[in-house]
């Protein structure tokens, strides 16, 4: 069995209603399509409230991970000859014509692995979702210095690209994993995510690695909504978690002394300053 496009959420006790809305969102965009539902939660209660002949419920029963738990999806995938794959968050929710437009750009645009749309809250406000690639000071002060807000708004206006006016169709080196619409033979040469990370940065080294050899580009002709819980601002766990991939990340890509990243990013820079 052939699919023209996959998709996959990771659960893990979440809102149900706003994992109604993230499945309904993605059954309503597509015919010919399975949309894996990997459920890393203590209990599988929530198999009987998504019981639809596209969709695919796989219940772990423990936490693997984000990355782990969409590679399960990404692998059966590959098998089913899926030509793009979908990386949602169960706290997403768009108009049935979204994946139409990604899909069709993607069609069009042969060099492109990997595309976001434009992701904006419930209230329309943006997310600012396109960065260039982390440092570890950038992190650290994300995360443990926001009583400097004049400051951190001067790094932010840098390291999310708020510049560029999130107006136009660009290149960005570290898309978002809230929404990741991918391109399959892309995955079979860079890989799937990387399982020792088991909670966040998991998705600034796929993009990464799909930068390195296609395009990665922010859409903003599409638009989806994102609730964005930003989970490891309320749990400690969550924050453990946090650092815990923050230093594999940066373990494995440079912590200091990363050449390719100030390349990258230097890059993406000087393009703006001469538009």
């Amino acid at each position: 069995m052939q699919d023209k496009i996959t998709a996959s959420i990771v659960i893990y006790k979440n809102n149900l209603e706003q994992l109604k809305g993230a499945v309904q969102s993605f059954l309503k965009s597509t015919t010919d399509s399975t949309l894996y539902l990997i459920d890393n939660s203590p209990t599988d209660e929530c198999r009987q409230h998504f019981v639809h002949p596209r969709i695919n419920y796989i219940f772990n029963n423990k936490n693997i991970g984000f990355g782990a738990g969409h590679n399960i999806a990404l692998k059966d995938a590959m098998e089913r000859q899926s030509t793009y794959h979908i990386i949602l968050n169960p706290d997403v929710y768009f108009e049935h014509n979204v994946v139409d437009k990604l899909r069709a750009f993607m069609d069009a645009e042969g060099q492109v692995g990997l595309i976001m749309p434009k992701v904006l809250y419930p209230d329309g406000r943006l997310q600012p979702l396109c960065k260039l690639l982390p440092s570890p000071f950038i992190l650290f002060t994300r995360r443990f210095l926001q009583f400097f807000p004049s400051w951190l708004d001067r790094l932010n206006h840098w390291y999310e690209m708020r510049f560029s006016g999130y107006d136009k169709v660009m290149d960005v080196p570290f898309l978002s994993g809230c929404f990741m619409f991918l391109r399959m033979d892309t995955l079979r040469r860079v890989g799937l995510f990387d399982e020792e990370i088991f909670l966040y940065t998991e998705d600034t080294d796929l993009t990464r690695r799909i930068h390195k050899h296609y395009r990665t580009v922010f859409f903003p002709e599409a638009v989806i909504y994102h609730y964005n819980q930003r989970g490891s601002y309320k749990n400690y766990l969550i924050l453990i978690y946090h650092i815990l991939s923050a230093i594999k990340y940066f373990n494995k890509w440079g912590w200091f002394n990363d050449t390719e990243r100030e390349h990258i990013n230097q890059q993406i820079l000087l393009k703006f300053s001469g538009d």
